[in-house]
């Protein structure tokens, strides 16, 4: 087994990785009881050796690792690498760079919306991984061989995907499409947990200014509590709830009490008070300056929408590009409602393939059609209209 438990063994084995043009990196984590991960096992890999390194060996330092994330000769691979970051971020307060996740570079290789790791793994590798260890707990000590070998596994084979796709994003001309996704994986702001911005995983579940306000405060309570106590969000109040004490705004424990879905005795508590004290504080704010409540975009906008998602499916298929890589539903709604709207799906080379038509469409200047059970785009003067407006 390539289990490093001790800094010596860290310290030589992160030299010579930082020998190489490239690593690739995994962690097994734990976070089901706790609201920050718990690092137990980081694996790095080079294309001459691949190691576990057991982060809660007595002692261990992971300072070397983190010397490898952040150096800029080094390219770090990761697959679906946004958990993985959040916990170097986390401990470290830094960002790998520079970045290449296998997932964002499969969809635009034509692998699908987010294929996961053992998919690709027999994909491109042609080998069935064996994931019994998968849900295993990375946490109790000593780490058995089989867990250690399904570790390193998933940064071995992480090596011959990242030069497959490497060298076919390159052949294609495709390498700086990956450019956004790759800054937006990279910046800090996206790992950082403010509690004051906690209410955006519930964008759109308030339908009036005072639900907004007052979940608002809600939401920003329940996230400072989860990270003091350390605890899952759910531990502290499940997302249902927090909605509906949000619309109701009890304003005392016994109409707090009332709520069916409330924990009895909850409202008697510390947690109660601080409740009603954030649902005061919400009723306080002044409505002007709540963000703007997201109406349904699909009012008089259906079907609109739905010739986009059609326009979109023929698209990705004739690039083999995953849809969702060049615009998301709520891109199309924005879209429909906005033609002209500040979206990925309007820039570089997804204007190029997509957007382009997609606001041809909008115009009335673009049409579709079907020619051999397939979806194909007519331009306005290719239409029959137009050719015998053109023939007048």
């Amino acid at each position: 087994m390539s289990l490093i438990t001790t800094n010596r063994d860290l310290a030589d084995a992160s030299r010579r990785l930082a020998s190489h043009p490239f690593i690739t990196v995994d962690t097994e984590f734990l976070r089901e009881t706790t609201f920050w991960p718990q690092l137990c096992v980081v694996q790095l890999a080079s294309p001459e050796e691949a190691i576990a390194v057991d982060a809660l060996a007595e002692g261990i330092d992971l300072s070397p690792v983190f010397a490898l994330m952040a150096d800029p000769k080094i390219v770090k691979v990761f697959h679906a690498a946004r958990q993985d970051i959040e916990i170097i971020w986390n401990l470290a307060r830094l960002i790998p760079a520079p970045l290449f996740d296998t997932q964002v570079a499969a969809m635009v290789c034509g692998y699908g919306d987010q294929i996961a790791y053992g998919e690709l793994v027999q994909a491109v590798c042609k080998v069935a991984l064996d994931k019994s260890s998968r849900f295993t707990d990375w946490s109790r000590r000593p780490l058995s061989e089989a867990q250690v070998t399904y570790a390193i596994a998933d940064v071995t084979y992480l090596r011959d995907i990242y030069l497959a796709l490497h060298k076919r994003l390159e052949s294609t001309g495709r390498l700086s499409w990956l450019d956004d996704e790759m800054a937006q994986l990279t910046s800090p702001d996206v790992y950082e947990q403010h509690p004051e911005r906690a209410w955006e995983r519930f964008r759109g579940r308030a339908r009036r200014p005072r639900d907004l306000a007052v979940l608002m405060e809600l939401a920003a309570w329940r996230e400072a509590e989860a990270q003091s106590r350390d605890v899952p969000r759910g531990r502290v109040l499940k997302d249902d709830i927090l909605i509906e004490v949000a619309a109701a705004a009890p304003r005392t424990a016994d109409e707090l009490s009332n709520l069916r879905a409330f924990p009895r005795g909850m409202e008697r508590s510390r947690a109660g008070t601080d409740i009603l004290a954030a649902i005061q504080r919400g009723l306080a704010r002044d409505p002007k300056t709540l963000p703007k409540i997201e109406r349904e975009r699909r009012n008089g906008n259906g079907a609109t929408v739905e010739l986009l998602k059609v326009l979109l499916r023929q698209v990705s298929e004739a690039h083999d590009v995953a849809a969702k890589m060049i615009a998301t539903v709520e891109d199309l709604e924005t879209l429909a409602a906005t033609p002209r709207a500040k979206i990925p799906a309007l820039t570089g080379w997804r204007y190029e393939i997509f957007g382009a038509k997609a606001l041809e469409l909008i115009d009335g200047r673009l049409a579709l059609t079907l020619e051999k059970g397939k979806v194909v785009t007519l331009e306005w003067q290719d239409t029959p209209e137009s050719a015998a407006a053109a023939a007048r």
